[in-house]
C-alpha cells in the first residue's frame, strides 16, 4: 500500500488522497480465470464514463487505516462472489481493422481508495437540495474515465473510495458501465455492506454464482466474440465539456408519491387502458416542472427517455442477469401539451412508451448491431434543453446498506453522465414507495425548479413526513 497524497475540490472541500490498494477476491475454490464475451449492450455502453454512486454515512467507531483494512477484507469477501469485477478488459487487434473486447477474470483485483476531507460535514453535502457539486464528485475514483479507456490502459473495472469527513464517511463506487449496469452495481454494494456488518449467507455456491456471472446473452445470429470495426480501440472515444449546469436532489415520501399516482390516474379515468405507476407519475411531475422552469415555447418538441430493464422481460434473460440489460424507452410530445394536458396525460405518454416494448424489435436491433455498431455517447444525447432522461430505479435497495456502524443518511453521484436535463431516481430514505430525483439543469431553469410552488410541495411534503417519522421514532425511544 503505497501513500499518495493527491488532493481535490476546493478550498476548505478539499479531499486528500492517503492510500491506493488493490483489493482481490478472497482465496478459496474460486473459478479459474476466463473471458467473458460482451453484449452489443455491453459494448454500446464502453464509450461512457464509469458508474458512479456513493452514500454518506455515519462516522464509524474506528477509523484510519483500521476502517480501511477492514472495508478491503469484507470487499475481498465480496469479490470471491463477483470475482469477475476483479478483472480487467481485454482488447485484441485482429490486423483486419477490427478489434475485440472482453472480459478478463484474471483476479488482478478492484481498487480500494483511502481519502480525506476533514473540511467537509455531512450537512455540506445533503443539508440542501442544491449539491456541492465541486466536492461531491471528488468522493469518487476514476473521474473521467470511460470504459474503453480502462480496455486500452488495463485499469480496474471496479473502483471504491472510501473518505473520512469531519463527522461521517463516504463510500463512493464507480463500476466501468460495460461490465455491468445499475442492477449489478447495487447487487455488490448491497453484498459488501452485508459481509461487512457480519451478515451471512452472502457467499452462496461458487457454481451457482459462475454461471450467473458467465451467462452472457447473446442471439443466435450474433457472432461470439463481436468484432468492432476500429483498428485501435482508441478510436471509439469522443470526449465533450457539457453545459454549465446546477445539481440539486428532491426527495418525496412515499405518502406523496401515492398521491401524485393517484391523481394522475383519476385524471386518465376512462381513458387509460392500464395503471400508471407511482414512477411514471412522479417522472411526469418532473417533466411538466422542467418544461415550466425551462420557459420553452409551446410549440417546442420535448421527450422524456427511460431506461427499461430486460431482467425477466425478455426470453432467456433472468431476473439475475450479471451483464447490461437496458434499451431505452422515448416519450415525446409538445411543451404545450405536457403543460396544458396535466399531470395523468404526461404520465399516461411515459406509460405507453415502457409498454411499447417490443422483444422482437430489440432482438432484431441486437442482430443489426453487431454488422453496424453503434455506441452511446452523452454528447449526442444532449437536445437543447429541451430533453430529460432518467437512469437507476427506485427499487434498487440503497438504504439497506448498513456497513455495521449505522444506516445510509444519503446518496449521491458521481460526474457520469451530468448534462442538462439528466435525472437519476433512487430508493427515498423512507423506503416503502419514497423516492428521490437528481436533477441536473441550467443553473437558471434550476433556480426557477425550486421555486416552483407546484413541484415543491410535494418535495416538502415528503420532508414533512419524513420529520413526522422521525419524532415517533425519537419518542417510542424515550417511551
Amino acid at each position: 500500500m503505497g501513500m499518495n497524497m493527491e488532493e481535490a475540490g476546493g478550498a476548505a472541500g478539499t479531499v486528500r488522497t492517503v492510500s491506493r490498494r488493490l483489493v482481490r477476491p478472497s482465496i478459496g475454490d474460486a473459478p479459474p480465470p476466463e473471458d467473458i464475451h460482451l453484449t452489443p449492450w455491453d459494448l454500446r455502453l464502453i464509450s461512457v464514463d464509469y458508474i458512479q454512486k456513493g452514500l454518506l454515512l455515519p462516522a464509524p467507531p474506528a477509523g484510519g487505516d483500521r476502517l480501511v483494512s477492514t472495508l478491503a477484507s469484507s470487499l475481498a469477501r465480496a469479490l470471491r462472489r463477483y470475482y469477475h469485477l476483479a478483472g480487467r478488459l481485454a482488447v485484441e487487434e485482429r490486423g483486419d481493422g477490427t478489434v475485440n473486447v472482453r472480459l478478463r477474470c484474471t483476479g488482478e483485483g478492484a481498487e480500494l481508495v483511502h481519502a480525506t476531507a476533514h473540511g467537509v460535514a455531512v450537512a455540506d453535502i445533503a443539508g440542501s437540495v442544491y449539491t456541492p457539486s465541486s466536492v461531491v464528485w471528488a468522493l469518487f475514483p476514476l473521474n473521467g474515465v470511460l470504459g474503453a479507456d480502462a480496455a486500452v490502459d488495463s485499469l480496474p473495472v471496479l473502483s471504491a473510495q472510501v473518505t473520512e469527513l469531519a463527522d461521517g464517511v463516504f463510500v463512493g463506487v464507480s463500476l466501468n458501465h460495460s461490465v455491468g449496469d445499475g442492477f449489478v452495481f447495487w447487487e455488490l454494494f448491497n453484498t459488501w455492506s452485508e459481509i461487512n456488518r457480519g451478515g451471512g449467507g452472502a457467499i452462496r455456491d461458487l457454481s451457482e454464482i459462475s454461471a450467473r456471472v458467465h451467462r452472457r446473452w447473446f442471439t443466435d445470429a450474433s457472432p461470439v466474440p463481436i468484432p468492432l470495426p476500429f483498428s485501435k480501440l482508441q478510436h471509439v472515444v469522443r470526449r465533450f465539456d457539457p453545459p454549465i449546469m446546477q445539481e440539486c436532489f428532491f426527495t418525496f415520501s412515499a405518502a406523496s408519491v401515492k398521491e401524485l399516482k393517484a391523481r394522475a390516474n383519476d385524471e386518465m379515468a376512462g381513458t387509460a387502458t392500464a395503471t400508471i405507476s407511482s414512477l411514471q407519475a412522479l417522472l411526469a411531475h418532473l417533466w411538466r416542472a422542467v418544461s415550466r422552469a425551462r420557459r420553452l415555447p409551446p410549440g417546442q418538441e420535448t421527450s422524456y427517455t427511460l431506461a427499461v430493464g430486460c431482467r425477466g422481460r425478455v426470453s432467456g434473460i433472468p431476473p439475475g442477469y450479471m451483464g447490461n440489460a437496458l434499451v431505452p424507452a422515448k416519450a415525446s410530445g409538445t411543451v404545450g401539451e405536457v403543460l396544458g394536458k396535466g399531470l395523468g396525460w404526461t404520465a399516461w405518454q411515459l406509460n405507453r412508451a415502457v409498454a411499447s416494448f417490443d422483444e422482437e424489435a430489440m432482438r432484431e436491433w441486437l442482430e443489426s448491431w453487431t454488422r453496424e455498431p453503434q455506441f452511446r455517447y452523452f454528447g449526442s444525447l444532449m437536445s437543447g434543453g429541451a430533453a430529460l432522461i432518467t437512469g437507476s430505479s427506485p427499487w434498487f435497495d440503497v438504504f439497506g446498506n448498513d456497513f455495521g456502524w449505522g444506516k445510509p443518511a444519503a446518496v449521491r453521484s458521481g460526474r457520469e453522465g451530468k448534462m442538462d436535463g439528466k435525472a437519476t431516481v433512487y430508493q427515498g430514505p423512507e423506503r416503502g414507495g419514497s423516492m428521490s430525483l437528481e436533477v441536473c439543469i441550467s443553473p437558471d431553469a434550476m433556480e426557477r425548479l425550486v421555486a416552483d410552488e407546484e413541484f415543491m410541495d410535494a418535495v416538502r411534503h415528503g420532508q414533512k413526513q419524513v420529520l413526522r417519522s422521525e419524532v415517533i421514532v425519537r419518542i417510542q425511544e424515550l417511551l
